[in-house]
């Protein structure tokens, strides 16, 4: 499956997708932004690999009342979210390969290790609470 532009989902489209992927890796970009335009065909390809997975491209522009108040340092700025639980939050290299192994590790967790990890830190708590992409879908759509 590949990834999908929050700008070219219909509101009805993204509701399904939502419904249908307890993972979402999300990667919070912008158009201008030459890293980003280079690194989204590789988002794009990684997303092959998870087809369980729904990766979700969003620019931060486009969609600024959707993440307008997010802490977004620098790009790519990733999210990687397992039904109600921000497991990742975070710039990363522009290096697919780093995401795979992220993403296998964090997918192999139970429920109850990724709750713990979750409520680990300060900097996870605040994740639940600001970085949750359903429930801010949720609330702009």
């Amino acid at each position: 499956m590949p990834s999908f532009n929050l700008n070219h989902l219909a509101p009805a489209e993204l509701q399904r997708h939502l419904a249908s992927h307890g993972t979402i890796v999300a990667c919070l970009c912008a158009a201008w932004c030459d890293v980003c335009r280079s690194y989204s065909a590789d988002f794009d390809a990684l997303s092959a690999q998870f087809p369980e997975t729904l990766f979700l491209w969003i620019d931060i522009e486009d969609q600024s009342s959707l993440v307008d108040d997010l802490d977004i340092d620098n790009f790519p700025t990733l999210l990687i979210q397992q039904q109600d639980i921000v497991s990742f939050y975070g710039t990363m290299q522009p290096d697919t390969a780093q995401l795979r192994r992220l993403i296998q590790s964090l997918t192999e967790q139970s429920p109850e290790q990724l709750r713990t990890l979750a409520n680990s830190g300060a900097l996870q708590r605040s994740w639940q609470l600001e970085a949750n992409v359903r429930q801010r879908i949720a609330a702009h759509v």
